[in-house]
């Protein structure tokens, strides 16, 4: 598995592009894509913001770099393969992903200019449905269907934890009380424990779409 961007510390030295760009995604790691602009990234690299401007010409080239890093880090699948375990890898490998990275979710479909290992990674997704043989259009909603789970289920999990069950009555409200008390709270609970449960629904539904052959 590729190693996380942001566990690899950027050597204090000669400036490039790549040690700009993991430093990006190290600043919006700590805090935020917010946090995350020319000036901030300069002091983290201990240069001036003129320097940076050396290696990227915007703020926008900024961000169409770290997000082809980002998914330069998740799971390609193996086109040929096991079509349910590569995407399914996949999937969770993007999960874990956003998990390291929540700032990306928000960019990893409305960047317009796409680099290399957003392409790679597209590609390989497609070839593997594909294969599978799911028809161009089935292999369109699987996509779409696939990653909207998996940005959504990342969405909710970075907005965790939720804490209302704190101010609640159980008389007023039964079934969420019953819902808390005898599941949420249980030894071991875990929200992410129910995102392989909600793949595997959605991979047992295209399973059933694909033709007899």
């Amino acid at each position: 598995m590729p190693k996380p961007l942001s566990d690899m510390p950027a050597r204090r030295g000669t400036l490039s592009r790549e040690r700009v760009l993991r430093t990006a995604i190290a600043v919006a790691d700590a805090g935020g894509l917010g946090s995350l602009t020319i000036r901030s990234l300069a002091d983290e690299l201990g240069v001036k913001p003129m320097s940076v401007y050396h290696h990227v010409a915007n703020k926008d080239e900024i961000l169409d770099g770290i997000v082809d890093l980002v998914f330069g880090e998740i799971e390609l699948p193996t086109p040929g393969g096991d079509w349910r375990t590569q995407i399914r890898g996949r999937a969770i490998s993007a999960r874990q992903v956003l998990r390291r990275h929540p700032w990306a979710i928000v960019l990893m479909e409305s960047r317009t200019t796409l680099g290399p290992a957003t392409l790679a990674h597209h590609d390989a997704t497609i070839a593997t449905l594909r294969a599978a043989g799911l028809s161009v259009e089935m292999t369109a909603h699987a996509y779409a269907l696939l990653d909207s789970y998996v940005y959504g289920f990342a969405l909710q999990e970075d907005a965790l934890p939720f804490k209302a069950a704190e101010h609640f009555s159980a008389d007023g409200y039964p079934h969420l009380t019953e819902m808390a008390t005898e599941y949420f709270r249980r030894p071991g609970y875990a929200f992410g424990n129910e995102f392989e449960f909600g793949l595997d629904v959605i991979l047992d539904a295209l399973t059933r779409s694909i033709p007899a052959r």
